[in-house]
């Protein structure tokens, strides 16, 4: 996995994806009606849809199964489904993971969302019960466009290959922050199981 900037920078990857998007809507302009032009529809805009992408739930529970098998499970804590685009970075996915860390989304002793991962970290020292967990499952379905038709276009979703180094680091910065963090595993068929709390749901782009 490459970590940091890439050497021509910003500008480069503007660059790239700006071609990227040329290339494919001259590619869509060529296809007659009725074929996967009709389904697909227009070229999806990279710079609004540009960005590690991910839902958040509070729960008291959560696991993830593979082929029945339990690959990772938490108590009280966050769900944190993510999803990633063709021009994400490196960057992108530790500010994710320092906005998880800190997002305020935990009651406090009032019962006003105030306290974050962060806040839990430093409380459980003296109450092992205040911990909370993290459950990061990869989810490529959240770039799935449905402007067109009734059948989601996935173009904006990154390719496995693309997505998994990305999550990754969202894990490992987590990690590295203090998190207690437990996955999903890429490229298999997963059930998810979880209590949401509230509910509380929020969508993260950075």
């Amino acid at each position: 996995m490459r970590s940091g900037r890439s050497p021509v920078g910003e500008a480069g990857v503007a660059i790239g994806r700006d071609m990227a998007v040329a290339g494919y809507r001259s590619v869509i302009a060529e296809l007659p009606p009725g074929s996967q032009r009709s389904r697909v529809g227009a070229c999806p805009d990279y710079a609004r849809m540009g960005s590690v992408r991910a839902v958040v739930q509070r729960v008291t529970s959560a696991s993830v199964e593979v082929a029945g098998d339990v690959v990772g499970a938490i108590g009280r804590g966050m769900v944190v489904l993510v999803g990633v685009t063709h021009d994400d970075v490196a960057s992108k996915a530790t500010k994710l993971a320092t906005k998880l860390w800190n997002l305020r989304i935990f009651d406090d002793d009032d019962g006003v969302m105030n306290r974050s991962l962060a806040d839990l970290s430093d409380l459980c020292r003296a109450n092992p019960a205040d911990a909370a967990g993290v459950l990061v499952v990869s989810q490529f379905t959240l770039y799935g466009d449905t402007s067109k038709g009734r059948r989601p276009s996935w173009i904006a979703a990154a390719r496995p290959d693309v997505a998994e180094p990305l999550v990754d680091a969202v894990v490992a910065q987590l990690r590295a922050l203090g998190a207690e963090v437990e996955t999903g595993r890429f490229r298999t068929e997963m059930a998810v199981t979880l209590v949401n709390d509230g509910p509380v749901t929020v969508i993260v782009d950075v």
